[in-house]
């Protein structure tokens, strides 16, 4: 079945305007290292994101290494390359060095350039880590007294019995996972609503920590509560399925630009935006607000050195959305094979004053922003799953382009291919977990050729064709 899979992931890879790669690895259960090659492009059911092959490395991981395995993959399925786009990837140095690296080593060997993206997820979790040492060390403090509390059966049992009797919002701390991304924020955010709680459960037990009765360390505490919180809402809202390039680096400019308002907010004195902090505030009566203020310009510095090939092509990633709005002179048409500049000039004129194309633009225009408005409601009330049954942003853009007349045959092509760029390696990360599901402890023998098919029936939006598979097999006769 992963096989018939595969070769309909391949006809229409082939068939398509223009299509991307998500390319990223992990270790499995039994330390192969295993690239997940992801796959985006735009068929006539509308845009797919198919995981292709997960190859396994048994030996180095270079750039060179991982970019032959992915053209010798290429290569035996018959994929072509000739509309490839672009390659999103993470930000190891043997997936973007610049000599050696897998993005680098792949553009020379197809002599031509690509549009290449890191992961905006990996990068704004790279920003995230730019809070200075002290408010780092609250979370390693954070972690010892979670793990003094929790790394004892009898200890755990005791503190849970304390909070059901004071009758604590939560029945238990928890654990800090570095792997997980919304991991840190959670812990920090409950560690602080039980700290009173805490606190009284370690001074019976004998265990001193002074940090916990140092006010200095405390509104470092409440500050780190209300920083994770907004970062892990927009870590949050770059994750899913069907969400665009484009998308994702607005929502990242947007909370750049909320970083300067949060920095007045703290300047002022007003902590508008800091309930924790407030609440510290008030029963302290002082913060140092000029250190933390700081904090807050180091990381909007940060933000602001990264994402820069997503600044440097957002006319390019604007397009399929507004095209009429966009100079046609500031668009990279070079990695975009069979798409014409001059031809793609004149299409847009035309189209310009033809209000029943136009209209098209405009009403796509509105059915997003009524999405974005029901998506941030539902996010505001924390009704994760609902929002998984809102109308996919990719799918809305599609069906606009899918109704323009083939006469605009290289804005067509230009705006499927711009649809087809990965933001982020979400879903490699995603089919790691899966991966790891799948080939567990006790599945440790699974072959490198299982795993795959496993994986991809699991991952796959495909169905196999079963009428074409059962006839193709042997019947046997009653004897």
């Amino acid at each position: 079945m992963a096989e018939n899979i595969t070769k309909q992931q391949i006809k229409d890879i082939n068939s398509a305007a223009a299509y991307s790669i998500a390319c990223d690895e992990s270790k499995d259960k039994t330390d192969i290292e295993q690239i997940a090659l992801f796959f985006r492009y735009v068929n006539s059911a509308g845009p797919q994101e198919e995981m292709v092959e997960l190859i396994p490395l048994k030996c180095q991981t270079r750039g060179e290494d991982i970019c032959e395995a992915v053209l010798d993959c290429l290569r035996a399925k018959e994929i072509k390359t000739t509309h490839l786009v672009s390659v999103a990837t993470d930000g190891a140095p043997s997936m973007t060095g610049a000599h050696r690296g897998f993005v680098a080593l792949l553009q020379k060997s197809l002599d031509r350039k690509l549009l290449t993206f890191h992961c905006i997820l990996h990068q704004e979790a790279l920003c995230a880590q730019s809070f200075p040492p002290e408010c780092t060390e609250v979370m390693n403090v954070v972690i010892q007294i979670v793990n003094k509390i929790m790394a004892k059966g009898l200890n755990h049992r005791q503190f849970r019995s304390l909070l059901d009797e004071v009758e604590s919002a939560y029945s238990d701390l928890l654990l800090h996972n570095r792997v997980r991304w919304l991991s840190r924020g959670e812990v920090l955010k409950r560690f602080a609503a039980c700290l009173g709680e805490v606190k009284t459960f370690m001074s019976s037990k004998g265990l001193t920590f002074p940090e916990l009765e140092q006010p200095e360390w405390l509104e470092k505490l409440h500050f780190m509560v209300d920083m994770t919180a907004k970062l892990n809402t927009l870590n949050t809202t770059l994750q899913g399925r069907g969400g665009t390039a484009l998308h994702m680096l607005e929502e990242v400019l947007a909370f750049e630009r909320k970083l300067t308002v949060l920095a007045r907010d703290l300047q002022r004195g007003t902590l508008s935006h800091f309930p924790s902090l407030r609440e510290f505030k008030q029963a302290h009566g002082v913060i140092n607000s000029e250190y933390l203020q700081s904090a807050i310009t180091t990381m909007q510095a940060s933000f602001g050195k990264r994402f820069r090939e997503f600044r440097e092509e957002k006319n390019t990633l604007s397009f399929p959305v507004t095209p009429l709005t966009i100079d046609p002179s500031l668009l990279n048409v070079n990695a975009f094979a069979g798409v014409s500049q001059p031809a793609l000039e004149l299409e847009l004129a035309d189209i310009a004053d033809k209000d029943i194309w136009v209209s098209k633009f405009k009403r796509l225009t509105e059915d997003l922003e009524d999405v974005a408005r029901q998506k941030a409601t539902l996010a505001q009330n924390h009704k994760w799953s609902d929002i998984e049954n809102l109308p996919r942003p990719d799918k809305l853009i599609f069906e606009t382009w899918n109704a323009i007349p083939d006469t605009y045959t290289n804005m067509k092509k230009y705006a499927f291919g711009v649809l087809s760029i990965f933001g982020s390696t979400y879903v490699c990360e995603q089919l790691f977990s899966t991966m790891n599901c799948i080939k567990n402890k006790h599945r440790l023998r699974l072959t490198d050729d299982s795993l795959q098919s496993c994986v991809k029936m699991k991952v796959t939006s495909y169905s196999p064709d079963l009428q074409k598979l059962c006839a193709e097999v042997q019947e046997q006769k009653s004897h």
